[in-house]
């Protein structure tokens, strides 16, 4: 039992915290519980389809989308021990000040940004490759998309990355959220000529008039900004703390079992990510793959969505005509669920959810609908508009990540609407 100080006596100093630590009180990891058995069973439906897809990947269409694939069972593994969101820390900035997952982002952005200044910089690729930076247009379209992908995320409870592992983890209701995704998706694309015209001015990337070091060294300084003005807004707000959640003890047996703390879900995250770039010579990205999948949906009932006007532009057409398993997208978001769901079996927490509110999946395909629909308006997601842009010194990415915030605070007003809660200030632990 502890005893309150005697009146009038000065308060005990307050102790430094560190990146990732949003309070002293959270600096005490608690007592690892028992590990849960292996789920035997999901471990062996999602370990052999992954030995299988990859040897037929690599043997009908080669190296370079076998090692995509890889690539992408990594990210799977990688998003689903470190719990790595979006959504959350978003949401826990603007509900009630707290910048852990802010600060989170900041250490993957700046390590992809130091990653993809060496890799385009030097033009160092593989499997003849030429990586290219990932930048797009300042406009209407960019600022609407992120509002609503924003809004989308906050009501289906997964960003673009979060819906992929949360479904290979067996998170049911996100199923309705990738659902909706797909549908928000191919119905931007078949209407592209409703949109494609609106206001925007071209792409603005760094290392064009600065040089990749000169971008580099920009970007690493608005990232440590951001930091520091987290850090003041959570400290004013005094939100209550992240404790660090419980895990298996034992290097080892943490990495295959256990939960890793953010900062080596951040660092491994941005080595696969720009894996991805080294190989395919494009950034990482999830959001084009839907409106593949959907338009191929589409094509097997009957359909032409050849026909329309965003499978004719440049690039897109090869990417309809060509087989599912030889996009470099889509390979990554199949591996991204597959790999979850290994990781999910040998952590024991692979299960399928039942019961759900029947506001909670009204919100879940709302909301994969928002976000499919921001997604194609604003050229990529939190990974390849935000992630992608801010590391590859685009202005695109600052503006999307500034007004996802803005549609952050507007999804939050929504969410209860469908019986979903947010942060509050009184809360033990958010």
């Amino acid at each position: 039992m502890t005893t309150a100080p005697p009146a009038g006596a000065p308060a005990p100093p307050r102790v430094p915290t560190g990146l990732f630590t949003p309070s002293p009180t959270s600096s005490v990891r608690p007592a690892a519980p028992p590990l849960p058995p292996v789920r035997r069973t999901p471990l062996a439906v999602a370990a052999l389809p992954a030995v299988a897809l990859t040897a037929y990947v690599w043997s009908a269409h080669g190296a370079k989308p076998g090692v995509l694939l890889l690539l992408g069972l990594g990210l799977g593994v990688a998003l689903f021990h470190s719990r790595f969101g979006f959504t959350s820390a978003w949401r826990q900035l603007v509900a009630v000040g707290n910048g852990t997952g802010l600060r989170a982002h900041t250490l993957l952005l700046g390590t992809t940004a130091t990653l993809f200044a060496l890799l385009i910089g030097t033009g160092t690729g593989l499997f003849g490759a030429q990586p290219a930076p990932s930048a797009g247009p300042l406009g209407v379209g960019l600022v609407a998309g992120s509002v609503l992908f924003a809004i989308g995320m906050q009501l289906g409870g997964a960003c673009a990355s979060g819906t992929l592992f949360a479904v290979g983890s067996g998170q049911t209701s996100v199923v309705l959220t990738l659902a909706g995704f797909i549908t928000g998706a191919t119905l931007a694309a078949w209407q592209y000529d409703l949109w494609k015209d609106l206001p925007a001015w071209r792409p603005v990337v760094l290392a064009d008039h600065i040089g990749w070091f000169g971008s580099w060294a920009v970007t690493i300084a608005v990232l440590l900004l951001v930091v520091w003005v987290s850090r003041r807004i959570q400290a004013r707000r005094n939100p209550p703390p992240i404790g660090p959640v419980p895990s298996a003890r034992g290097a080892a047996l943490r990495a295959v079992r256990g939960s890793w703390p953010l900062a080596v879900g951040a660092l491994a995250l941005a080595v696969l990510g720009a894996g991805v770039l080294l190989v395919s010579g494009g950034a990482w990205g999830i959001t084009s793959a839907f409106s593949l999948w959907g338009s191929e949906l589409v094509g097997a009932l009957g359909g032409h969505p050849e026909q329309w006007t965003w499978w004719r532009q440049p690039g897109n057409d090869a990417m309809l005509a060509g087989p599912v398993l030889a996009d470099k997208t889509s390979l990554t978001d199949i591996g991204i669920m597959i790999g979850a769901a290994v990781a999910a079996a040998l952590g024991g927490t692979w299960a399928l959810h039942r019961g759900i509110p029947w506001r909670t999946a009204v919100a879940s395909v709302l909301g994969g609908v928002l976000m499919g629909i921001g997604a194609r308006l604003a050229g990529g997601c939190n990974i390849g508009a935000y992630l992608a842009g801010i590391a590859s010194g685009s202005l695109s990415g600052w503006v999307w990540g500034a007004f996802a915030l803005a549609g952050t605070w507007v999804g939050l007003k929504l969410r209860p609407l469908f019986g979903l809660g947010n942060p509050k200030p009184g809360d033990g632990v958010c």
